[in-house]
């Protein structure tokens, strides 16, 4: 799945309105969206459309009503007793599916009760691995309109169903049966069911959009991880993966799509109603969460590539004015450059991919059919940015990625998500890569994936890659290791695992890897079989087993700080805490990693030393009052990297002198190990400050963003003392050479050609103007009022207007802002619409952003996949910041990295106090972290204010 989902569900808050007029109220904390939130309010097990209970029941059940649908309304419940098979979270591993027959109606107009609902009906049939009375099937928010069936398909008589009941908290359908199946036999469950197919992003739901004025409906999915079971009952866990006949029946003039390829398409008649019957070709054996079908009218171009068929799907408007040709051309390539990579065929007829309106997640890599956000699909040549590109062709990347790791080889539990987003997180940017060569876009996991995570994974609470698979049961601990270190750090130890194996042996070990599991499931370990067993048909010389290395940085939480000292060759390692007084759980491995440190001098790049224990000496790293010593080249590494005084004074003086004696990753490595090291104490905050003084002669965009990251901390720590004046005076003077620079290469009425100098132009503007550069202010006023003044065409270009509408907005009044809401109101384009929407939380009168507060709870102006993000870009406004925290007392994107006074940390642990009896599901780790985090900031600005201000005053 794409990234955009760890960040909705992991700091993601969703509102909801109740009542028409009423006061609206958005629920706290990230696991309190709409999904999760029902389950907080469960009903308990209660018996429907069956003629006795179970022979075991609950010592007390629900007061109960059955409606004429079957939807069970709960007037009191109590606590089930836990020691019931039905009230534990995992599937017994007494029965196996083998196909699935699967026929739904989507209603895509409302019914008399102003709902949306489809019909279906289902045949499952699975093998008895071991004799049971009782069959435990995933079904939830699915009303039973039939009793479910069995019939055997082998000799005699299958065994009657004496009742069944649909058990909410754990999400089962129950059946209870008068006798045992039989081991080794197989049987087959048909059931009928009707569901809602609402707006709430999850299983199958529905999207809307407008047509030239006239509202359309989508029915689509999202199965991932735990939703297949509001589609259709099914045994709804990774490792049972069974074969899928999925037939849809929906209306003339829509089109049906599903993982496999159309076998048959017929006119029928049901319930009075003309429909087309869209049949589908069986699926390969796979998990449910990969599943997916879709009923749209929604139109595509596609073309062929040695047999392949590859389509891009979308809204009719977005096909034919070219959106969707930049995701067409790149899918060829990337899909072929896999194959090449894996070794493997791609497995499936067919590649679709589908551009939805409204969508949770970045995307979804259902196997034949991915889903996507309509900005991480589609690319308008000329007003999407440069930055809107890179997007699609990296998320575009990485699910394909997810086609051969992930759907032909499956994680057997959810706990091992890490290799499944982490993997596909490092190899996105070298599909990226063959798309577009000439990026140089591998760099970019550095600043993305690498520093991103450095600064989560530096926290007491932080958490180990890979859970225990008991720790990880329930539905919101799935939904919480979605989250940046899965993703992020995943990729991060890949990469460096790829660094020191070499990408040859790392690819040879990945595809008997694939071979062998194709169709089957793994746990992490396989994979490092795998490599250890290309290491051993080779010389390569590692100092311990790949599992022994890998088991360091994957069962073990954080990341060492490696320091060097110059004078003596003494190496250490010791786990680097953003807070050295906070104390993390024990670690089986004491916190001590096997480290491969490349390095280099002044004359020449050494050869990689692998520290293996907490210290030790390496005479080749003694230098003498000329030499310096640089480690971790290109960041290769997941680690940071500390020295002596000395050796800082070299590298800060070559940063001066000679900066590209140190290559470009390093340069951005040296400004964001210091700037964090200074945050945990280990050297003087002025050093770090020190690493940005060579900027003003800068022009890569890879130091510059490090540099500005880093310093944006600065700006949310004192953005309300007198700091902050003196700290905009000093990046003033640093980004004015900058902003110079690309006046005379481009004048501001071009591009530089180079994908990353386009983001540095971009940046060059942005600081000029935030820090007060009065030209840069006057380009960017001019630019908005041209607009305004001739909406119809806009003069800014693409990549910079994210810089002009804030500014313009930010030093205009509601004038400004308002045209800035209509052009969005107007604007078909994704990509367009999701900067204007970030602009306008630039605003500086307060009145004007409690206004867009309040349009967040309205879906009609904005989309609720859009909330969350709408409110933290308002909270990461200065003016923005009270706001939105009286507005919502769950913003936790803004609460983790802004919260820095006592007071606002004794408002955090009372809204964790108040809140604790109705527990906190996947937010509970991001309310642990941000109050740790908080509590880092509070005593950093203690510690730091003083002599901050005073270098800012003198910078030296």
């Amino acid at each position: 799945m794409g990234k955009g989902f760890f960040i909705s569900k992991t700091v993601g808050i969703v509102g909801i309105v109740l009542g028409a007029g009423a006061v609206a109220t958005i629920i706290a904390l990230s696991v309190v969206y709409s999904q999760e939130k029902s389950r907080n309010n469960e009903v308990q097990p209660t018996t429907t459309t069956t003629t006795t209970s179970p022979t075991t029941t609950p010592t007390t059940v629900a007061t109960a009503a059955v409606t004429t649908e079957g939807a069970v309304t709960t007037e009191a419940a109590t606590t089930a007793p836990s020691n019931e098979p039905w009230d534990q979270w995992r599937l017994p591993h007494t029965l196996s599916p083998q196909t699935y027959n699967v026929t739904l109606w989507p209603r895509l107009q409302e019914d008399e009760n102003k709902l949306y609902i489809f019909t279906g009906h289902s045949s499952v049939i699975f093998t008895c691995l071991e004799k049971t009375d009782l069959i435990l099937i995933h079904s939830n928010k699915l009303n039973m309109t039939k009793d479910p069936v069995l019939t055997t398909l082998g000799s005699g008589s299958a065994p009657t169903i004496i009742s069944h009941m649909l058990y909410p908290k754990t999400q089962y359908l129950v059946i209870k049966l008068n006798e045992e199946l039989t081991a080794g036999e197989s049987y087959e469950l048909y059931t009928e069911f009707q569901g809602e197919l609402a707006d709430d992003l999850g299983g199958f739901y529905r999207s809307e959009y407008f047509e030239k004025d006239v509202k359309k409906v989508v029915a689509t999915t999202q199965m991932q991880p735990t939703d297949a079971r509001k589609a259709f009952p099914c045994f709804d866990e990774p490792a049972m993966k069974a074969v899928f006949h999925i037939t849809l029946l929906h209306d003339p003039g829509t089109t049906a799509l599903s993982n496999g390829v159309v076998i048959d398409e017929v006119e029928v008649t049901m319930d009075d109603t003309a429909l087309i019957k869209t049949t589908f070709a069986p699926t390969e054996k796979m998990s449910t969460y990969l599943l997916a079908f879709i009923v749209s009218e929604f139109i595509s171009i596609e073309e062929n590539i040695d047999g392949l068929q590859i389509r891009i799907f979308a809204r009719n408007e977005a096909i034919n004015s070219g959106q969707g040709d930049y995701a067409l051309n790149t899918t060829g390539p990337i899909l072929k450059f896999f194959e090449r990579y894996y070794n493997v065929s791609y497995p499936l007829p067919k590649s679709d991919q589908i551009a939805l309106p409204d969508f949770n997640a970045g995307a979804m890599e259902n196997w034949g059919l991915i889903t996507y956000r309509e900005t991480a699909l589609l690319y308008d040549k000329d007003i999407s940015s440069n930055g809107n590109k890179e997007r699609v062709v990296t998320v575009i990347a990485h699910e394909l990625a997810h086609q051969w790791f992930g759907n032909l080889v499956t994680i057997k539990w959810w706990n091992d998500l890490w290799l499944n987003e982490g993997f596909a997180s490092y190899v996105e940017y070298l599909g990226a890569h063959e798309a577009e060569p000439d990026w140089n876009i591998k760099d970019l996991i550095v600043l993305n994936d690498v520093h991103r995570v450095f600064a989560i994974d530096a926290l007491a609470s932080s958490h180990p890659l890979s859970s225990k698979e008991e720790d990880v049961q329930r539905p919101e601990q799935i939904s919480e290791v979605f989250d940046a270190i899965s993703y992020s750090k995943g990729a991060s130890v890949l990469r460096m695992l790829s660094f020191f194996l070499t990408e040859k042996l790392f690819t040879r070990g990945l595809q008997t890897y694939l071979d062998h599991f194709k169709f089957n499931n793994t746990v992490y370990t396989d994979l490092w079989d795998h490599l250890q067993m290309a290491v051993n048909e080779t010389e390569t010389d590692l100092p311990k087993s790949v599992r022994d290395i890998m088991d360091r940085w994957v069962l073990q939480m954080g990341f060492p700080v490696v320091t060097i000292d110059t004078a003596t060759g003494q190496i250490s390692q010791e786990h680097f805490l953003l807070d050295p007084t906070t104390k993390p759980e024990p670690s089986d491995f004491n916190y001590e990693w096997y480290v491969p440190i490349s390095w280099k001098k002044p004359d020449a790049q050494k050869p990689i030393y692998w520290l293996l224990q907490k210290n030790a000496e390496f005479e080749d790293m003694k230098t003498n009052t000329d030499e310096w010593v640089l480690a971790n080249i290109d960041v290769n590494g997941y680690y940071r990297v500390n020295y002596d005084n000395a050796n800082w004074e070299r590298l800060l003086n070559v940063l001066k002198t000679s900066r590209t004696s140190i290559p470009v990753l390093n340069r951005a490595q040296l400004i964001d190990d210091a700037f964090n090291l200074a945050k945990a104490g280990i050297v003087p905050t002025t050093l770090a400050l020190r690493t940005t003084l060579f900027l003003s002669g800068e022009t890569e965009y890879i130091p510059w963003e490090s540099a500005l990251k880093n310093l944006d901390y600065f700006y949310l720590m004192f953005d309300r003392s007198d700091v902050y004046g003196l700290m905009q005076d000093y990046v003033k003077t640093q980004v004015t050479p900058l902003f110079e620079h690309f006046t005379k290469l481009t004048s501001w009425e071009n591009v530089p050609n180079g994908h990353t100098d386009q983001y540095n132009q971009v940046n060059a503007l942005r600081v000029a103007c935030s820090t007060g550069l009065e030209d840069c202010k006057t380009l960017v006023k001019n630019w908005f009022e041209k607009w305004m003044e001739n909406p119809t065409v806009n003069p800014i270009h693409a990549n910079l207007r994210s810089t002009v509408y804030c500014n313009a907005i930010a030093t205009g009044g509601a004038k400004e802002w308002d045209f800035a809401w209509d052009m969005f109101d107007k604007a078909t384009v994704a990509a367009e619409k999701d900067k204007l929407r970030a602009a306008l939380a630039c605003a500086t009168q307060p009145w004007l952003l409690n206004r867009y507060l309040g349009y967040t709870l309205d879906p009609s102006k904005i989309r609720k996949q859009d909330a969350t993000s709408t409110i933290t870009t308002i909270a990461g406004n200065v003016v923005g910041q009270s706001l939105a925290w009286d507005f919502v007392r769950a913003n936790w994107e803004y609460i983790f990295n802004q919260f820095s006074t006592e007071f606002e940390l004794k408002q955090l642990m009372q809204f964790r106090d108040d809140f604790a009896h109705i527990g906190f599901g996947s937010g509970t780790l991001a309310i642990q972290q941000s109050i740790e985090r908080t509590q880092a900031n509070i005593n950093w600005v203690d510690q730091n204010k003083e002599q901050i201000a005073e270098w800012f005053k003198n910078p030296v």
